[in-house]
C-alpha cells in the first residue's frame, strides 16, 4: 500500500503546473458576454407595430371620417329641407329631383330618410376618428368600433343598393342627383371597410354581413309595401287631359317679358297636370300665360297606354316644367330674373319678382 501510494503521489503533477497551462478566466469578459448574448434575443423578438392600411398613401381611417363628414352635410341639409318645406336646389334633374325628394319613399317609419342618412352618417365618422386614434368614443375598444363600422357600412350599402333599384323602377327617366351622391358615398364607406378589415377577417364575419343585409331588405320593403300598393294603383289610372284656372292677373312686367319669350322662339314644355306648370303659369297671370309659346307634352291624356309627344320626347325632357331659351335648357319653375337673364331681356323698369 505505501508503494502504490508514492507511485500516485509521484504521478499526479503539482497543482502549480495545471495553473500555469491554464491561466485565470476573466470574469469582467464573461459578465459581459452573458449580457450581450441576453440581450439580442430579447431586441429582435418584439413585434412591429402593424401598419395602417392606407389608399394611395392617405389611411383608410381618414378617407372614412372624410367621406362620412360629406355625407352628414348632405343629409344635414336635406334633413332641414324637409322641416322647413323649402325646395331643394337640385343642379341636375330640375322638377324631377325634387318630385323624388317629396315622395312616399323620402320618410322611413314616418320620418324622414335624411334624418336616418345623418345619424348613420355622423355614427362613421365617429367611428373613423377612433380607429385613427382620436378616442373621441371612450370606452370603446378598436376591435369593437370596427365591428360596429362594419355593421353599419354593411347597412348603407344595402340600404343605397335597395334605393337605386327603386329610383330606377319606380321613377324611371328620372335622376336625382342627391340620391346618386350618396350611393357613391355609402358604397365607397363599404369598399374602404373591407379594405381595411382584410380578407381574412371579412371571412369570419360575412355570414353576419348577409343577416344585415337580409334585415335592411325586409324592413324597408315592409315600409313601403303601403307606398307600392298606392302607386301601382296610380300606374292603372288615366287621366284625361283638363286645363286649369289662371286666376292671377299679369303684370305689365310679365307681358313684356312673355312677349320677349315668344319673340325669340322660347317655348315652355309642361304637362297639365303637373303642379309646377301650373304655379309657372299663375306667375304670369292670365293675359301673359296666353302669349307663353307653351307646348303640352300629353295632350291626350296621361297613365297607362297614354305616350309623350314626340316633340318633348325629341328635347329629352326629364321633368316639368322645362324651358327651352336660345338653346339652353332650364329645368324647373324659373322667376323672371332667370327667365330675363337666359332670353336677353333688357327693361329700365325691370324688377325681379
Amino acid at each position: 500500500m505505501a508503494s502504490i501510494s508514492v507511485a500516485l503521489a509521484v504521478s499526479r503533477p503539482p497543482l502549480s503546473r495545471i495553473a500555469a497551462r491554464f491561466p485565470p478566466c476573466d470574469q469582467r469578459a464573461v459578465r459581459v458576454w452573458r449580457i450581450r448574448c441576453r440581450a439580442e434575443p430579447s431586441s429582435q423578438g418584439e413585434p412591429e407595430p402593424p401598419l395602417e392600411p392606407s389608399l394611395w398613401g392617405i389611411p383608410t381611417s381618414t378617407w372614412s371620417a372624410g367621406l362620412g363628414a360629406l355625407g352628414f352635410l348632405e343629409t344635414g341639409y336635406l334633413t332641414y329641407l324637409k322641416f322647413s318645406g323649402a325646395e331643394a336646389f337640385c343642379p341636375v334633374g330640375g322638377a324631377s329631383c325634387s318630385d323624388v325628394l317629396n315622395s312616399d319613399y323620402s320618410s322611413v317609419f314616418g320620418l324622414p330618410l335624411p334624418l336616418f342618412g345623418m345619424l348613420v352618417y355622423g355614427s362613421v365618422t365617429l367611428l373613423s376618428l377612433q380607429q385613427s386614434g382620436k378616442n373621441v368614443l371612450s370606452g370603446l375598444g378598436d376591435t369593437d368600433a370596427r365591428f360596429i363600422l362594419l355593421a353599419t357600412t354593411t347597412s348603407m350599402a344595402t340600404a343605397s343598393a335597395y334605393f337605386l333599384y327603386i329610383l330606377s323602377t319606380k321613377f324611371a327617366g328620372t335622376t336625382c342627383s342627391y340620391c346618386l351622391f350618396s350611393a357613391v358615398l355609402s358604397f365607397s364607406l363599404f369598399f374602404i371597410t373591407l379594405k381595411e378589415i382584410g380578407i381574412e377577417e371579412i371571412r369570419n364575419v360575412v355570414a353576419l354581413q348577409l343577416v344585415i343585409a337580409g334585415v335592411v331588405i325586409t324592413a324597408l320593403t315592409n315600409t313601403y309595401s303601403m307606398s307600392d300598393s298606392h302607386l301601382s294603383g296610380l300606374n292603372d289610372l288615366t287621366l284625361e287631359p283638363y286645363e286649369t284656372e289662371i286666376t292671377n292677373q299679369s303684370s305689365p312686367m310679365a307681358l313684356s317679358l312673355a312677349k320677349h319669350l315668344r319673340s325669340i322662339g322660347a317655348k315652355m314644355y309642361g304637362a297639365f297636370w303637373c303642379s309646377h306648370c301650373n304655379e309657372q303659369k299663375q306667375m304670369f297671370g292670365r293675359e301673359a300665360a296666353k302669349i307663353l309659346n307653351y307646348v303640352e307634352c300629353f295632350p291626350d291624356g296621361a297613365g297607362k297606354g297614354k305616350k309623350m309627344a314626340l316633340q318633348c320626347a325629341a328635347v329629352g325632357i326629364e321633368g316639368f316644367p322645362t324651358w327651352v331659351i336660345k338653346d339652353k335648357i332650364l329645368s324647373g319653375e324659373q322667376n323672371f330674373e332667370a327667365l330675363a337673364e337666359a332670353s336677353g331681356y333688357v327693361d329700365e323698369d325691370f324688377r325681379p319678382s
